[in-house]
């Protein structure tokens, strides 16, 4: 079953276009559901998450806010929804640049014109205050920039992060849905043996980083994780024996990993003369 990873802007239509390619394949439109799961996971108010989400969170939830645990476990909710069978369109939350190294997933950016989408949020809100909505949409735009940034050192609106570019200002919903559905049906994106594998050792790379941020002893180690086959490497610098070993021994206990290997670098801190 096909999946897509749509990005969208407020303003877009880029929702619509999501629903309808959800429904002409009959896979689910997923986005709600990570929200509630997050809050759960977090103890958070489900608003408060999409305050942080949308930019519109005061000073003080920004400030007390766990960003990087809401980016770990968000990717981890996130690639695990995309490996269940049913396939899915997942919207928003980064997916299509988590998901992007996936041969079969398809990534797609919905954009329109800062003034088409003002025109639109002012008809679709009933208010004549272009001035606050234009406001409010680029704290929505800033604060999908700054998550994507933050995460995954890319630009979101540069579009050779994506397999597709829709504008709404020259495309239909319709249109933009059509074109959706051909790129996912053609034999580019053909689900195979090896991008289900890439998708599983994702999805695995995804749980050790949660368990290390869950776990005290590892909690606040800065590494990366890579996944090939099931078997882990952790990438870093800095960390003593100890250290290290706690990230091996974290990372064996997660359910799939047949086993982990310490790929740190060793930093010599002595001086270079006596």
């Amino acid at each position: 079953m096909p999946i897509i990873a749509i990005t969208r802007e407020m303003g877009s239509l880029g929702k619509d276009v999501a629903q309808g390619v959800s429904e002409a394949f009959g896979i689910p439109l997923i986005y709600h559901e990570i929200i509630d799961h997050l809050a759960d996971r977090m103890r958070l108010r489900k608003s408060h998450v999409m305050r942080l989400l949308d930019g519109s969170a005061g000073i003080l939830e920004r400030m007390t806010a766990d960003k990087t645990s809401l980016s770990i476990y968000a990717a981890e909710e996130i690639v695990s929804l995309a490996l269940q069978d049913r396939g899915a369109v997942i919207r928003g939350w980064g997916a299509a640049q988590l998901l992007r190294e996936v041969p079969h997933v398809v990534c797609v950016r919905v954009c329109a014109p800062f003034e088409v989408r003002k025109q639109r949020m002012m008809e679709r809100l009933g208010t004549h205050d272009a001035d606050k909505v234009a406001g409010e949409i680029r704290n929505n735009d800033e604060a999908h920039a700054a998550i994507v940034r933050r995460h995954f050192s890319v630009d979101f609106a540069d579009p050779e992060q994506y397999d597709l570019v829709l504008n709404t200002h020259r495309l239909s919903v319709s249109e933009c849905v059509e074109q959706v559905l051909r790129l996912a049906r053609s034999p580019e994106f053909a689900e195979t043996e090896a991008g289900r594998q890439r998708l599983k050792d994702l999805a695995l790379a995804c749980r050790v980083r949660a368990a290390l941020r869950r776990a005290p002893r590892t909690r606040d180690m800065r590494v990366s994780v890579s996944v090939d086959r099931a078997r882990v490497t952790f990438h870093g610098a800095g960390y003593t024996a100890e250290e290290r070993a706690a990230l091996k021994e974290v990372g064996a206990s997660v359910p799939g990993v047949l086993e982990t290997e310490d790929g740190m670098r060793t930093i010599n801190l002595r001086p270079r003369f006596a």
